[in-house]
């Protein structure tokens, strides 16, 4: 008890001192939401993505674990939220937005974090999240956008929009010069490391802004606490047990773990908003499941130490 509370105090609760910040914030200035949003994907999180790419070297049999982890997980949970769906009979809307609360995860302004934090002495395990990070950008704009939408945008234009992200641009020039071994000059790596440095506090001062304009209603509802329940409950013992079958141990296995319960993501009440699909829903299940994540999360942290280190 002594060391679940220990995780809760010096990995949750930061994260959870930032959130409120972020919306006391809010409350008090009226941030400008879609300055701050973008100033994190287009500044923040690309070169964070960047700097620990760039200074972390990752094994092509830990990318094949990780792969194949993504596969099957991401693919169970989009079976799973098929035949919930079905069974608590909801309409074409509705079912749309239970599954992506479900299959889209807040990798990024919370995950990340998360992960910088648990894995400060493992750059591997920051490095994994922003691989899931990755694949998760792909599932919101192909599988999330197909649920929305369907047939409103073609192919073409969500590979484009998806090649558009910063963080892929990030992604791919820290891999290449993590290959090429090259030294980055001091002139362009200290103001680099400052603006990553400062990527969690930003990240989470934004979401908590961002949260503060949902609406605690009707949040009680047997649809938002079903999803909550199969995303941070649900989601991690199938990702355990995906994690068994795999054989993946190690530093690998706990952070594809603690990624697996992360709350909602954002994403999916922003494209439920700007499709008009339940918008309403999809953003007070993404504030129910953070909410309830500063308890489940401190949970699968400590047992992600139990099992394995």
């Amino acid at each position: 008890m002594q060391y679940l509370s220990m995780i809760f105090f010096q990995i949750v609760a930061p994260i959870l001192v930032l959130l409120v910040v972020g919306a006391i914030l809010q409350k008090k200035f009226h941030f400008n939401l879609k300055a701050l949003s973008q100033l994190v994907t287009y500044c923040f999180m690309p070169a964070a993505v960047f700097v620990n790419i760039y200074e972390t070297s990752i094994s092509m049999s830990v990318l094949a674990q990780v792969a194949g982890f993504i596969v099957l997980f991401i693919g169970s949970q989009m079976m799973m939220s098929h035949y919930v769906a079905k069974l608590l009979g909801l309409n074409r809307s509705e079912s749309a937005v239970f599954k992506n609360s479900i299959v889209l995860i807040n990798s990024g302004n919370y995950g990340i974090p998360v992960a910088q934090m648990v894995f400060a002495q493992q750059p591997i395990g920051v490095a994994i999240q922003v691989i899931l990070v990755i694949f998760q950008n792909m599932t919101t704009y192909t599988y999330g956008l197909y649920n929305l939408i369907s047939a409103t945008k073609s192919g073409l234009e969500i590979v484009k929009d998806f090649l558009k992200m910063p963080i892929v641009h990030a992604l791919t020039l820290g891999i290449i010069l993590n290959v090429a071994d090259f030294e980055i000059p001091q002139t362009f790596r200290i103001p680099l490391d400052h603006v990553a440095d400062g990527f969690v506090a930003v990240a989470l001062i934004t979401l908590g802004a961002q949260l503060s304009q949902l609406e605690m209603r009707t949040m009680l509802n047997k649809t938002i606490i079903t999803s909550c329940f199969m995303r941070l409950v649900v989601g991690p013992a199938i990702a355990l047990l995906v994690i068994y079958l795999l054989g993946i141990d190690g530093v690998v296995a706990k952070s594809l773990l603690i990624a697996s319960s992360f709350p909602t993501s954002r994403n999916s009440s922003s494209l439920a908003l700007e499709y008009d699909v339940e918008s309403n829903t999809a953003a007070q299940t993404v504030l129910f499941s953070t909410i309830v994540s500063c308890i489940t999360v401190t949970i699968v942290i400590y047992l992600s130490n139990l099992l394995f280190g």
